[in-house]
């Protein structure tokens, strides 16, 4: 029986490195794990959706878009969300070899 590792299978179904398949399959990704560490860390603080809405300043469904790794959210909700939770965030972009970090 022949075994195939994580990347060999992603590399072959979504496309290798570098391409634009592979690079919108990764952003999606990351999408989730972030909206999976909101929800975690909501539900460690015993707060509901709808109580961290209010927090923030959005509706419920906006924080539920969030946790659900949904495209069509700004980075600035996603920082006020962050902020509400009470954890550290740090983003880190870089342009033509320039880094720039959110703290």
């Amino acid at each position: 029986m022949e075994t195939y590792t994580l990347d060999k299978i992603t590399d072959e179904f979504i496309g290798t490195k570098g391409t634009p398949e592979r690079e919108q399959f990764e952003f999606e990704l990351k999408l989730d794990l972030i909206g999976e560490a909101i929800k975690r860390t909501r539900k460690e603080r015993k707060l509901t959706q709808q109580e961290l809405g209010e927090i923030v300043g959005v509706k419920k469904a906006q924080i539920s878009k969030i946790e659900n790794g949904l495209k069509n959210v700004t980075i600035n909700t996603i920082i006020r969300v962050f902020k509400a939770l009470d954890t550290k965030i740090n983003f880190n972009v870089e342009f033509a070899g320039n880094n720039f970090a959110i703290v």
